[in-house]
Order: structure tokens, then C-alpha cells, then sequence
């Protein structure tokens, strides 16, 4: 999505590094972490040598997301055909795990403030990958609802854990990319571990489907052994580093301005937290609701699904990490809301416009439509973690990025029922409403961030 590049010297970049909050005195024993620059393609091959902490989330985020690639190529059809769950079973069940999983989102974020954040990610990352290997104990819908709450909930933990230790590992704009890179990663591994499902889904027998899977849990569990190596002294919280030490200094009150504010607490906060959920929407809509537009409603042939998230996969993999410079701020990141806003309102009108079109016609337009919805995906993703890492009391980083989880994680879950009954349902009347509504989200957290000069009190 076009848009001018930021001056460097830009004096509402400056206001914008004044208002952010800023990190508490640091306990003794902390790792200090300077503010660090976004690299450049090249510094950052360099990085991820030079830096132990980036290096060893990018060896667990590529081997874990290959399992998961190739768990998520499996899963439905197993349960389906293997087990012989019907799919409304199946649907019900997992949405049962999706509510339990934002819970656990908020709970991981929170716990990441008061517990070792780097033994707690290796907990639930063990955990997530014993319920994997559980899919193979699945008989019933009572039996799938367990295992598959488990396994959700540990991963929705586990992304709010990993963002608290990005938020205490890194700093400035360093943060999103890091997040730009292991997003990239995932990306790359998932497609891997997609192709490598293909084996199994071509021989079709009830073995090789539980060996991929009992597969997939062992590589999670190989993946949460690497995170041993993270130096707790730069990823945990000071005074959960001082509890583990036996240092019971200080008063109850110190150590809570030490945790810092609480999220439910800040009304700015949570108010970017929803609007943000509102866009992330869109994942839910393009996953579920632009496969059923286009099968009941289009000419286009059944291969273009397949074909856009074959687009999406390359062009996130390819412009996550130089794109997401440009969100180097608050207040360039609300302006990229707000264009991201409009860009997803013209992608809804283009997906209703396929339903007017022959063949030809409609094919060049998906084409063109998947390349400029990756592309805002991507610029509202760098903008999304901009804010929620700066707007935080960087004190309670972790409740803060587990509040932030919860709103992206409400906003996946209601996507499929949102999209059926507005686009599916009505046509394009229901995509002219979606994009009222991602302009109005757009447009919101525009207004919010430029009260970002104002600086929130701490504690």
C-alpha cells in the first residue's frame, strides 16, 4: 500500500519517543538494553549471529511452525475421516478451545510479569507440544474439547509469553522487527511443514496420519527444549529475577510501582486494544469468508483459493521485515492504521466486484486483489505491534501484550460468523458494511495515537 516514507528528522517522530513510556530503573542484575534502531536487511543477517536472544526465538519459531504446518494440513481431515467426527462436531468443539484460548492469552501476559517469563514459555511450549501428540487419544467430541482447549490455550499463552520477552529483549523499533522476523519465519515454516503433510495426505491411511501428527508434537517438543538458552537476566521481569533470588527487600508498595499499571486500567490502551481486534478481523475474513464468496458467488476456479494464500504466504514472507520500518512510531503507525483501514474497505469492494465477472475477468482481479490485501496485511500487522509495545507501561509489558493478544484473539474468533452473515449472507451490501467498519477502526485508532504526545502518568 502506497505511502511516503517518514524523515528521519520528522519533529512529531520525536514527541512521539518522548510520550512513550519509559522503562522503570532497572534491579541489579538486569541485562540493560539500549534503544536499538531497526536494522537493515543486511545488519540483520548480522544480528541474528550477534544476538543470542533474536537467534535462539528464530531456531524455536522455525522449527515449531513447521510442525505446525504440517499439523494444521492434518488436523481437520483426521478428525473427519480417521476419527469419524463429523465437521459440525469438529467446528463446535474447536470453538469451544478458541474461547478458552483468549483467556489464556490474557492469563500468559499477566503471569509473564510475575513469573520467569523465559521458564514459563518453555512450560507451555512442553505443554503445547504434549497436546499435540494427544490428537492421537482424540475418540470423542468430549475427548477433542479437552485436548483441543489444551493445546490452544498454550499457544495463545505462549504468543502473549513470547511478545513480553520481545518487549524486555528489545527495544524501539528494534521490537517490530523482531516481530517483522520471526512473523516472517512462521510464515516460511508453516509453508514447509504444509508441504511435508503432503506425504501422509497422499497415502490417506490411518498410520501415516498419526505418525505425522505424534511427529508434529516432538518437533514442538524439540523446538521448547532450544528456549534453555535464553539469558533470564535480559527476558524476565526485575523483580520476579529478585523473588527466584530470595531477595524479599522493599515494601509491598515498591514492588508493585515496580510491576507497574495495570492495562484494564488505561482507557487509551484499551481502546486501541479493540479497534486493533476490529482489523484483525480480516484474517478470519480472508481464511474463511472469501473462499465461500467466491465458490457460491463467483465464476472464479476453485484453484484461485489455493493460488491468494499461495500469494500471501510469498509476499509476507518477502516484505514483513523491509515494510515494517516504516512503523517506527506512534504516530506513523496510526497513520498507517488509518490508510490500512481504507485499504481493506477497497479490498472488500474488489471481492464483491468478482461476482459480476466471467472467468478472465475475475482471475486477473483476485490476482491483483490477493497481492494488495497482503500488502496492507502486512503494514497493519508493523503498525499493530508498534502500538501496543509503545503505548505500555513498559513496566507490566507482559499484561499489557496479553490484553493486546486477547483483543487480536477475540477478533479471529467472531471473524467466520461476522463475514458469513454480513458478506456471504448479504452480498455486497454485507461488504460494504465490513468496510464501514475497518474504515471506522482505521480511522479511531488514528484519533487515538495522535494523543500520544500527551504523556501517561506511570504508576
Amino acid at each position: 500500500m502506497p505511502r511516503t516514507r517518514r524523515d528521519p528528522a520528522n519533529d512529531t517522530h520525536r514527541s512521539d519517543r518522548a510520550a512513550t513510556p519509559t522503562t522503570a530503573e532497572p534491579t541489579t542484575g538486569a541485562v540493560p538494553i539500549p534503544e536499538q534502531e531497526a536494522p537493515s536487511a543486511g545488519t540483520l543477517r548480522s544480528l541474528l549471529r550477534a544476538d543470542p536472544t533474536l537467534r535462539v526465538l528464530a531456531a524455536v519459531t522455525a522449527l515449531s511452525t513447521v510442525g505446525r504446518g504440517a499439523f494444521f494440513a492434518l488436523t481437520a481431515l483426521y478428525l473427519n475421516q480417521i476419527v469419524g467426527l463429523t465437521p459440525l462436531t469438529v467446528g463446535a468443539a474447536l470453538s469451544v478451545a478458541g474461547g478458552v484460548g483468549v483467556v489464556s492469552s490474557f492469563l500468559g501476559g499477566a503471569l509473564a510479569d510475575r513469573l520467569s517469563a523465559r521458564r514459563l514459555l518453555i512450560s507451555v511450549s512442553v505443554a503445547q507440544g504434549l497436546s499435540l501428540a494427544a490428537y492421537l487419544l482424540i475418540t470423542d467430541i468430549v475427548s477433542l474439547i479437552l485436548v483441543a482447549s489444551l493445546a490452544t490455550a498454550c499457544q495463545q499463552a505462549a504468543g502473549s509469553v513470547r511478545s513480553a520477552i520481545i518487549g524486555r529483549g528489545f527495544s524501539g523499533p528494534m521490537r517490530v522487527s523482531v516481530r517483522a522476523t520471526l512473523r516472517t519465519i512462521t510464515n516460511a515454516g508453516i509453508a514447509v511443514g504444509t508441504g511435508l503433510a503432503a506425504v501422509p495426505l497422499a497415502l490417506g491411511t490411518a498410520a501415516s496420519y498419526r505418525v505425522a501428527l505424534f511427529l508434529a508434537g516432538i518437533v514442538y517438543l524439540a523446538a521448547a527444549f532450544l528456549l534453555v538458552r535464553l539469558d533470564s537476566r535480559r527476558v524476565d521481569a526485575p523483580h520476579s529475577r529478585r523473588v527466584r533470588a530470595g531477595d524479599g527487600g522493599g515494601d509491598g508498595n515498591d514492588g508493585a510501582r515496580e510491576r507497574g499499571s495495570s492495562p484494564l486500567q488505561d482507557p487509551r490502551f484499551l481502546a486501541v486494544t479493540v479497534l486493533c481486534g476490529v482489523v484483525s478481523l480480516h484474517f478470519g475474513i480472508f481464511e474463511v469468508g472469501v473462499p465461500l464468496w467466491l465458490v457460491a458467488h463467483t465464476r472464479a476456479p476453485d484453484v484461485l483459493v489455493a493460488a491468494q494464500l499461495v500469494i500471501n504466504t510469498v509476499v509476507v514472507i518477502a516484505l514483513q521485515i523491509p515494510l515494517s520500518r516504516r512503523a517506527d512510531s506512534v504516530a506513523a503507525s496510526g497513520r498507517i492504521m488509518l490508510l490500512s483501514g481504507i485499504g481493506f474497505a477497497v479490498t472488500f469492494g474488489l471481492w464483491a466486484a468478482a461476482g459480476s465477472l466471467d472467468v478472465v475477468g475475475v482471475t486477473i482481479l483476485l490476482v491483483g486483489t490477493a497481492v494488495w490485501y497482503s500488502l496492507t496485511e502486512v503494514m497493519s500487522a508493523a503498525a499493530g505491534w508498534t502500538l501496543s509495545f509503545e503505548l505500555a507501561d513498559q513496566r507490566s509489558i507482559g499484561a499489557y501484550q496479553g490484553v493486546f493478544g486477547t483483543g487480536t484473539a477475540l477478533g479471529i474468533m467472531v471473524a467466520p460468523l461476522l463475514v458469513t452473515g454480513t458478506a456471504v449472507e448479504l452480498g455486497a451490501v454485507g461488504w460494504g458494511i465490513l468496510a464501514i467498519v475497518f474504515t471506522a477502526a482505521g480511522a479511531g485508532l488514528f484519533a487515538l495515537t495522535r494523543s500520544a504526545a500527551v504523556p501517561r502518568r506511570q504508576g
